[in-house]
């Protein structure tokens, strides 16, 4: 009876073990890709802009990739490692055509993706998406992770807010939810934790006004990272669609007078207000210096225009200008043109 009982027991525990020792298997890819990324905490908390996303180390020495955003205007960001140490984090290049930054932080013998063994994915596919959802994790805490599946493999056509987006090449669309707050500049990583692609910023498709959830392939953005890496990247300021950008609306349509652009980056500046126009009537002023529309950075008037130039008609535009110490948020809505 005692070796029947014993023997019994012996099985119990075996067969006990088994799904333990599956679950721990399933999870060390999940903790090894959660070492690689970081928590990023920059500029925000105007007009709604969240101030947090996430970002993945490219190398040992603590270069780290990340989304391309509002929350980079900072000349030194905070980056929080998955131990939660915390480290000042510097752009040192960028390309926002492929929606891609590069920072730096001071740092040795860093857990890394290696940008040149990523891998590639299907239709159907299973994969994972890790980000710093909804600032889940400030310290060392671990990063959100979703399950989901590859619907797509296409070519980006969405926008942010009433703003077509530059980068046209191909992305990864996935069932996950991933263009929540925080998520951009994660990863989506095959289910054994190997490298897929860069979750974009939140964006809405241009047709369904619907919002998507996509993430850019690290075969569009090695060669880039790469080259900012060794200072050898020179940004080209053209488009790479060879499309001229469309010039529905500029700054004077709204009765904005801007301040003579006579430089590369001259300034967003109000010079003055035309008398009676929608512009005059919402309280804006000379003066103004014009930072954001619908929650995209505005570095000079140049932008500013390119941006006014893809508004549709009754677009709703929400602008942000510094007057004086005071942020100073605004609406807009794009008139009706005349017929010609």
């Amino acid at each position: 009876m005692k070796h029947l009982l014993r023997s019994c027991i012996m099985i119990l525990l075996v067969c006990g073990s088994m799904p333990l020792a599956s679950a721990q298997d399933e999870l060390s890819p999940i903790q090894e890709v959660q070492t690689r990324l970081v928590k990023i905490f920059g500029a925000g908390g105007i007009g709604g802009l969240h101030s947090y996303s996430t970002g993945f180390i490219i190398s040992p020495d603590g270069y780290i990739a990340t989304v391309w955003s509002h929350v980079l205007d900072p000349d030194v960001v905070t980056v929080v490692l998955g131990n939660g140490r915390k480290l000042e984090g510097r752009i040192v290049g960028a390309e926002p055509q492929l929606h891609l930054a590069i920072l730096k932080v001071d740092a040795d013998d860093l857990p890394y993706f290696d940008l040149d063994d990523a891998a590639s994915a299907g239709t159907g596919q299973r994969v994972l998406a890790f980000g710093n959802m909804y600032k889940v994790a400030t310290g060392d805490e671990p990063v959100s992770v979703m399950q989901g599946v590859i619907a797509a493999k296409t070519r980006l056509r969405a926008r942010r807010g009433a703003f077509e987006v530059p980068f046209d090449g191909p992305v990864y669309v996935v069932d996950a939810i991933t263009n929540n707050p925080g998520m951009g500049g994660g990863v989506l990583t095959t289910r054994d934790g190997r490298l897929l692609a860069m979750i974009g910023k939140e964006l809405r498709n241009a047709e369904t006004n619907t919002w998507i959830n996509y993430a850019i392939p690290v075969d569009e953005l090695a060669d880039v990272a790469h080259q900012i890496k060794s200072g050898t990247f020179r940004r080209s300021d053209a488009p790479k669609s060879r499309t001229a950008p469309p010039q529905n609306y500029r700054a004077i349509d709204f009765g904005i007078v801007l301040i003579p652009d006579v430089l590369n980056r001259t300034p967003a500046y109000i010079d003055s207000l035309l008398p009676g126009s929608d512009a005059a009537q919402q309280d804006l002023r000379p003066d103004d210096l014009l930072l954001f529309i619908n929650g995209e950075l505005i570095q000079s008037c140049k932008e500013l225009e390119a941006e006014l130039g893809r508004l549709e008609e009754s677009d709703i535009v929400q602008l942000v200008v510094r007057r004086g110490d005071s942020l100073v948020s605004v609406e807009l809505e794009a008139p009706e043109k005349d017929e010609p």
